[in-house]
């Protein structure tokens, strides 16, 4: 890498993620109305959780980690990604741990909730470009390559799958393969790491029903419509209902009766019953023009750490937007994720901004 030139944030970046910000929460209004229809549901709380510890802590974490120079995340790599695997376990820990759907991921704290895998996607990231980068040329030796990015992955794996939040470690996978890639991995070691990423859902369908029974109704959503197909059947009702211009804003039917959590994975239905056709695809341009210029900003990072960090972490926001709204539409199998900027959840949010803040900041040290 030749010498860095220092300039300031890229904007057209920043400006791609204000406007999904924005927008994202707009739809989330909407989406949140649905939730008067249902006993017990707060619109206030949600909201307040949303707009507080999402948008507004998210965005100080943004400013603060824009102007905190990437270049230090390296030398606490592996103590950021340790602090992470221990926030995240400490969801078992009685009295604090919570436990929703069958699921143990979220900290009680009293006056909120919060998600620790959300901050370990980023210290996976941040430890995996850490090491990849330091092994340089010496990545395509699976001693140097390979099998750090099993290990590496694979703890992350196990710490995830114990809660399970099987969606989200498919997450990040998806994100350290991307970022293996682009490191300079051999095919060989590539088809390796397919190999046992797709060993692993196999495994994951035999022992884990709810993982077949995805997969299952991805391939026949009619086969069970009151049950497993239920969800994605009033999608695909709320898709259609919207045809070219949609609705209007607030007018969705489905997000009052129908859908299940119409603030959380099923928001994209929402928002495509109420702005219809035209409105899925300048959302969609969004996300697309935020992947390509994210991209960019790491093709022209000043050294491969840079490179790897924004390429993992534009990689996650991009998979999991896509494997949502995949989902909504019938092309991807359910998988229970947030749509980023959008969906329910100040943890998520905070840390997909405090993500964005770094990106910003390896956008500032470009090379020549």
């Amino acid at each position: 890498m030749s010498n860095p030139v220092t300039k300031g944030v890229d904007t057209i970046f920043l400006g791609l993620v204000v406007t999904l910000t924005a927008a994202g929460f707009l739809i989330f209004l909407s989406a949140a109305l649905g939730l008067l229809s249902r006993t017990g549901a707060s619109y206030g709380s949600v909201v307040f959780s949303q707009l507080v510890f999402g948008i507004l802590g998210g965005g100080i974490a943004l400013f603060v980690l824009s102007n905190l120079h990437y270049k230090s995340y390296q030398k606490f790599a592996f103590y950021i990604f340790l602090i992470g695997l221990i926030a995240t376990l400490s969801v078992f820990i009685p009295g604090i741990g919570m436990t929703h759907a069958g699921a143990t991921r979220w900290l009680d704290l009293g006056i909120t909730t919060i998600q620790p895998s959300e901050f370990l996607k980023i210290a996976y990231v941040i430890y995996l470009a850490t090491w990849l980068s330091g092994m340089k040329k010496h990545v395509g030796n699976w001693r140097y390559g390979l099998l750090p990015f099993c290990v590496i992955s694979g703890l992350t794996g196990i710490v995830m799958l114990l809660q399970p939040d099987t969606d989200t470690f498919l997450i990040m996978g998806t994100a350290g393969l991307a970022m293996f890639i682009v490191a300079g991995a051999k095919f060989r070691d590539l088809i390796v790491v397919i190999l046992l990423g797709a060993i692993l859902v196999t495994a994951l369908a035999y022992t884990r029903p709810y993982v077949m029974d995805r997969m299952l109704t991805f391939l026949d959503p009619d086969a069970d419509p009151q049950g497993s197909g239920y969800q994605i059947k009033q999608s695909l009702i709320a898709v259609g209902s919207g045809g070219v211009v949609g609705r209007g804003f607030g007018q969705s039917i489905q997000k009052f009766e129908y859908l299940p959590e119409p603030i959380g994975d099923s928001i994209f239905a929402v928002y495509s019953e109420e702005f219809g056709f035209m409105g899925v695809t300048a959302l969609l341009t969004l996300f697309v023009a935020f992947g390509l210029r994210g991209f960019i900003i790491a093709e022209r990072a000043a050294d491969m750490f840079g490179v790897l960090l924004v390429t993992g972490i534009v990689t996650v926001v991009l998979t999991q937007a896509f494997l949502n709204m995949g989902a909504m539409l019938g092309v991807a199998p359910l998988s229970g994720l947030p749509l980023p900027f959008v969906s329910h959840g100040g943890t998520a949010l905070f840390a997909t901004l405090a993500g964005m803040g770094i990106v910003l900041n390896v956008s500032k040290f470009r090379r020549k």
